[in-house]
């Protein structure tokens, strides 16, 4: 595993914790370049349903670690393989299947709060802050990092966030649609495994191919194409569906198979 994170098995669910608490958590290019690699050990892991993100210690991540940009980012080509490193890890999780859960505390910041966006769901801790700051470095946000922030908050509140780099509180961030939900600390951790429960038991058929649907339409797609109509017929006629039905009638809780 690189150094910065862990990534442990409970059950059904994977959780990859950032490392690096002395550092907030702060992000090196090398734990960018390897969260392709993680994601893809979990979707090819037929015994998980579930990744959860969290940070050691007292923060989610308070960003990219900025110490590095004076080795990696001052030339134009260095700046691109780096950016290249942080766009493969957004668009692994985007594109995950199975879905991925943010369990925030702390500072959520910059490439932390991207890392975080990215995910399907965010919960947080009261006393959590949020920001997007590369206004104060300088940096044009990525592109799909920004089209997955307007989708969630809407282009006024994700101008906020972009144009000013100012921090917002968990609450208002929960206002404002950027998390799910907010938690009082100490019940953080198991209201958000308590719902990585929930999902562990839904129809993993399902879930996969509505995430799929909803990523196309996250990204712009406006009518069904072949893939989505493949999806939703392999889920017709898939084992999931015939155990939801048999369940609901004989009102008992299902037992889907499909992995």
């Amino acid at each position: 595993m690189t150094d910065g994170f862990d990534l442990t098995r409970d059950g059904e669910v994977a959780r990859l914790t950032f490392t690096r608490p002395a550092k907030m958590n702060a992000i090196t290019y090398g734990m960018w370049a390897a969260i392709p690699d993680v994601v893809a050990e979990v979707e090819a892991d037929p015994a998980l349903k579930v990744l959860l993100l969290t940070g050691e210690g007292e923060h989610f991540s308070a960003g990219a670690d900025i110490s590095e940009f004076r080795d990696l980012r001052t030339t134009a080509e260095g700046a691109a393989s780096y950016d290249k490193a942080v766009e493969g890890a957004v668009a692994a999780l985007t594109a995950m299947r199975k879905p991925s859960v943010a369990m925030i505390r702390g500072n959520c910041i910059g490439g932390g709060c991207q890392v975080s966006v990215a995910c399907d769901f965010r919960f947080a801790a009261e006393g959590s802050r949020f920001g997007i700051t590369p206004a104060k470095l300088g940096i044009v946000y990525h592109f799909d990092s920004t089209r997955q922030l307007v989708s969630l908050v809407g282009p006024a509140h994700a101008k906020y966030f972009l144009l000013s780099g100012e921090l917002i509180t968990a609450a208002r961030a929960r206002e404002i649609g950027l998390l799910n939900d907010v938690f009082p600390a100490a019940e953080l951790e198991a209201s958000t495994r308590a719902f990585a429960a929930t999902l562990c038991v839904r129809s993993q058929a399902s879930i996969r191919g509505m995430n799929r649907i909803i990523e196309k339409i996250v990204a712009g797609q406006e009518t069904p194409d072949a893939e989505v109509e493949q999806i939703r017929s392999d889920a017709l006629h898939g084992v999931d569906y015939a155990e939801g039905v048999a369940a609901f009638l004989e009102r008992r809780p299902p037992r889907f198979a499909y992995r």
